[in-house]
Protein backbone atom coordinates (compact mmCIF):
# COMPACT_ATOMS: atom_id res chain seq x y z
CA UNK A 1 0.00 0.00 0.00
CA UNK A 2 2.68 2.66 0.94
CA UNK A 3 4.33 1.66 -2.32
CA UNK A 4 1.42 2.57 -4.22
CA UNK A 5 0.79 5.48 -2.89
CA UNK A 6 4.48 6.40 -3.54
CA UNK A 7 4.16 5.71 -7.14
CA UNK A 8 0.74 7.89 -7.37
CA UNK A 9 2.79 10.99 -5.56
CA UNK A 10 5.77 10.71 -8.14
CA UNK A 11 3.75 10.10 -10.99
CA UNK A 12 4.10 13.62 -13.64
CA UNK A 13 0.72 15.91 -13.34
CA UNK A 14 1.42 16.77 -17.00
CA UNK A 15 0.77 12.73 -17.53
CA UNK A 16 -2.96 13.51 -16.66
CA UNK A 17 -3.22 16.46 -18.66
CA UNK A 18 -1.94 14.84 -21.62
CA UNK A 19 -4.55 12.30 -21.22
CA UNK A 20 -7.31 14.71 -20.41
CA UNK A 21 -6.13 17.04 -23.52
CA UNK A 22 -6.40 13.60 -25.43
CA UNK A 23 -9.61 12.94 -24.74
CA UNK A 24 -11.00 16.11 -24.77
CA UNK A 25 -9.37 16.07 -28.38
CA UNK A 26 -11.28 13.29 -29.42
CA UNK A 27 -14.75 14.01 -27.85
CA UNK A 28 -14.40 17.08 -29.95
CA UNK A 29 -13.81 15.30 -33.22
CA UNK A 30 -16.89 13.20 -32.68
CA UNK A 31 -18.62 16.63 -31.93
CA UNK A 32 -17.81 17.58 -35.03
CA UNK A 33 -18.66 14.57 -37.07
CA UNK A 34 -22.01 14.43 -35.34
CA UNK A 35 -22.79 17.85 -36.67
CA UNK A 36 -21.58 17.50 -39.94
CA UNK A 37 -23.89 14.09 -40.63
CA UNK A 38 -26.73 16.77 -38.77
CA UNK A 39 -25.91 18.82 -41.78
CA UNK A 40 -26.16 15.70 -44.51
CA UNK A 41 -29.44 14.83 -43.07
CA UNK A 42 -30.63 18.64 -43.17
CA UNK A 43 -29.32 18.23 -47.16
CA UNK A 44 -31.20 15.40 -47.67
CA UNK A 45 -34.58 16.81 -46.39
CA UNK A 46 -33.52 19.51 -49.29
CA UNK A 47 -32.92 17.02 -51.83
CA UNK A 48 -36.17 15.05 -51.00
CA UNK A 49 -37.77 18.03 -51.49
CA UNK A 50 -37.17 18.81 -54.47
CA UNK A 51 -37.64 15.80 -56.11
CA UNK A 52 -40.77 16.00 -54.46
CA UNK A 53 -41.67 18.84 -56.05
CA UNK A 54 -39.93 17.77 -59.51
CA UNK A 55 -42.08 14.46 -59.38
CA UNK A 56 -44.81 16.63 -59.06
CA UNK A 57 -44.71 19.20 -61.89
CA UNK A 58 -42.92 16.69 -64.47
CA UNK A 59 -45.97 15.12 -64.67
CA UNK A 60 -48.73 17.86 -64.16
CA UNK A 61 -47.38 20.32 -67.09
CA UNK A 62 -49.78 20.60 -69.13
CA UNK A 63 -47.60 22.81 -71.73
CA UNK A 64 -44.12 22.85 -72.53
CA UNK A 65 -41.13 19.50 -73.78
CA UNK A 66 -40.71 16.78 -71.89
CA UNK A 67 -38.03 14.96 -70.79
CA UNK A 68 -38.38 13.03 -74.41
CA UNK A 69 -37.33 15.74 -76.15
CA UNK A 70 -34.16 17.39 -74.34
CA UNK A 71 -32.45 14.67 -72.76
CA UNK A 72 -29.53 13.37 -74.35
CA UNK A 73 -28.91 10.38 -72.51
CA UNK A 74 -25.18 9.55 -73.62
CA UNK A 75 -24.20 12.54 -72.87
CA UNK A 76 -25.60 12.41 -69.38
CA UNK A 77 -24.17 8.82 -69.07
CA UNK A 78 -20.62 10.21 -69.68
CA UNK A 79 -21.25 12.96 -66.56
CA UNK A 80 -22.63 10.44 -64.41
CA UNK A 81 -18.97 8.53 -65.20
CA UNK A 82 -17.21 11.74 -64.07
CA UNK A 83 -19.05 12.00 -60.89
CA UNK A 84 -18.52 8.15 -60.13
CA UNK A 85 -14.83 7.93 -61.07
CA UNK A 86 -14.40 11.10 -58.66
CA UNK A 87 -16.07 9.29 -55.59
CA UNK A 88 -13.94 6.29 -55.91
CA UNK A 89 -10.67 8.07 -56.48
CA UNK A 90 -11.33 10.23 -53.51
CA UNK A 91 -11.92 6.54 -51.46
CA UNK A 92 -8.49 6.08 -52.70
CA UNK A 93 -7.34 9.39 -51.29
CA UNK A 94 -8.78 8.12 -47.94
CA UNK A 95 -6.74 4.79 -47.76
CA UNK A 96 -4.12 7.25 -48.71
CA UNK A 97 -4.71 9.14 -45.93
CA UNK A 98 -5.11 6.34 -43.46
CA UNK A 99 -1.71 5.40 -44.18
CA UNK A 100 -0.08 8.66 -43.61
CA UNK A 101 0.77 8.94 -47.50
CA UNK A 102 0.39 12.71 -48.15
CA UNK A 103 2.20 12.72 -51.49
CA UNK A 104 -0.75 9.54 -52.66
CA UNK A 105 -3.47 11.61 -51.12
CA UNK A 106 -2.71 15.01 -52.65
CA UNK A 107 -1.85 13.17 -55.90
CA UNK A 108 -5.75 11.65 -55.65
CA UNK A 109 -7.21 14.74 -54.34
CA UNK A 110 -5.98 16.30 -57.50
CA UNK A 111 -7.14 13.62 -59.97
CA UNK A 112 -11.06 13.93 -58.11
CA UNK A 113 -11.02 17.29 -58.60
CA UNK A 114 -9.99 17.23 -62.54
CA UNK A 115 -13.13 14.83 -62.27
CA UNK A 116 -15.08 16.77 -60.72
CA UNK A 117 -14.99 20.00 -62.78
CA UNK A 118 -15.22 18.21 -65.63
CA UNK A 119 -18.79 17.43 -64.57
CA UNK A 120 -19.08 21.11 -63.64
CA UNK A 121 -17.98 21.86 -67.07
CA UNK A 122 -20.91 19.38 -68.78
CA UNK A 123 -23.64 20.25 -66.83
CA UNK A 124 -23.02 23.97 -67.51
CA UNK A 125 -22.64 23.11 -71.01
CA UNK A 126 -26.10 21.03 -71.00
CA UNK A 127 -27.96 23.78 -69.13
CA UNK A 128 -26.53 26.32 -71.87
CA UNK A 129 -27.23 24.08 -74.63
CA UNK A 130 -30.95 23.81 -73.32
CA UNK A 131 -31.28 28.16 -72.98
CA UNK A 132 -29.84 27.99 -76.45
CA UNK A 133 -32.65 25.74 -77.70
CA UNK A 134 -35.06 27.55 -75.98
CA UNK A 135 -35.95 25.30 -73.56
CA UNK A 136 -34.66 27.56 -70.35
CA UNK A 137 -36.35 27.31 -67.31
CA UNK A 138 -39.10 30.05 -67.69
CA UNK A 139 -40.67 27.71 -70.03
CA UNK A 140 -42.95 25.48 -68.04
CA UNK A 141 -43.15 24.12 -64.71
CA UNK A 142 -40.93 20.95 -65.42
CA UNK A 143 -38.31 22.94 -66.88
CA UNK A 144 -38.23 25.18 -63.75
CA UNK A 145 -38.23 22.28 -61.15
CA UNK A 146 -35.48 20.71 -63.53
CA UNK A 147 -33.32 23.83 -63.03
CA UNK A 148 -33.75 23.87 -59.87
CA UNK A 149 -32.99 20.19 -58.96
CA UNK A 150 -30.00 19.40 -60.93
CA UNK A 151 -28.46 23.54 -60.38
CA UNK A 152 -28.78 22.94 -56.71
CA UNK A 153 -26.74 19.71 -57.13
CA UNK A 154 -24.49 21.38 -59.18
CA UNK A 155 -24.11 24.14 -56.77
CA UNK A 156 -22.96 21.34 -53.84
CA UNK A 157 -20.58 19.81 -56.35
CA UNK A 158 -18.88 23.56 -57.17
CA UNK A 159 -19.01 24.46 -52.97
CA UNK A 160 -17.47 20.70 -52.74
CA UNK A 161 -14.74 21.80 -55.37
CA UNK A 162 -13.79 24.99 -53.60
CA UNK A 163 -13.43 23.36 -50.17
CA UNK A 164 -11.68 20.46 -51.83
CA UNK A 165 -9.16 23.31 -53.50
CA UNK A 166 -9.10 24.87 -50.26
CA UNK A 167 -8.35 21.47 -48.02
CA UNK A 168 -5.29 21.09 -50.35
CA UNK A 169 -3.65 24.16 -49.85
CA UNK A 170 -3.98 23.56 -45.91
CA UNK A 171 -2.41 20.36 -46.77
CA UNK A 172 0.51 21.94 -48.24
CA UNK A 173 1.21 24.53 -45.56
CA UNK A 174 0.38 22.66 -42.49
CA UNK A 175 0.84 18.69 -42.95
CA UNK A 176 -1.54 16.28 -41.97
CA UNK A 177 -2.71 16.74 -38.83
CA UNK A 178 -5.58 15.40 -36.61
CA UNK A 179 -7.10 18.74 -37.46
CA UNK A 180 -6.89 17.95 -41.76
CA UNK A 181 -7.72 14.17 -40.97
CA UNK A 182 -10.86 15.35 -39.75
CA UNK A 183 -11.68 17.98 -42.49
CA UNK A 184 -10.92 15.37 -45.50
CA UNK A 185 -13.09 12.93 -43.71
CA UNK A 186 -16.08 15.32 -43.77
CA UNK A 187 -15.26 16.22 -47.16
CA UNK A 188 -15.17 12.23 -48.06
CA UNK A 189 -18.73 12.15 -46.54
CA UNK A 190 -20.24 15.16 -48.09
CA UNK A 191 -18.52 14.19 -51.42
CA UNK A 192 -20.04 10.75 -51.63
CA UNK A 193 -23.60 12.38 -50.31
CA UNK A 194 -23.15 14.29 -54.02
CA UNK A 195 -22.34 10.90 -55.20
CA UNK A 196 -25.55 9.54 -54.32
CA UNK A 197 -28.09 12.13 -55.39
CA UNK A 198 -26.90 12.03 -57.89
CA UNK A 199 -27.59 8.73 -58.73
CA UNK A 200 -31.04 9.52 -57.96
CA UNK A 201 -30.97 12.47 -60.26
CA UNK A 202 -29.68 10.12 -63.03
CA UNK A 203 -32.32 7.70 -62.44
CA UNK A 204 -35.43 9.41 -61.49
CA UNK A 205 -34.70 12.13 -64.32
CA UNK A 206 -32.77 11.41 -66.69
CA UNK A 207 -33.67 7.38 -66.88
CA UNK A 208 -37.44 8.00 -66.19
CA UNK A 209 -37.40 11.57 -68.15
CA UNK A 210 -36.78 9.07 -71.53
CA UNK A 211 -39.26 6.64 -71.43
Amino acid sequence: MIWRRRMQANTPSHTYDLAHSHDHHHEAAGNKLFGFWVYLMSDCVLFATLFATYAVLESGSIAGPTGKDIFELPFVFVETMMLLFSSITFGFGMIAMKRKDVTGLKRWIKVTFVLGLAFIYMEVYEFHHLIAEGYGPQESAFLSAFFTLVGTHGLHVTFGLIWMAVAYHQLSTKGLNDNMSMRFQCLSLFWHFLDIVWICVFTIVYLMGVM
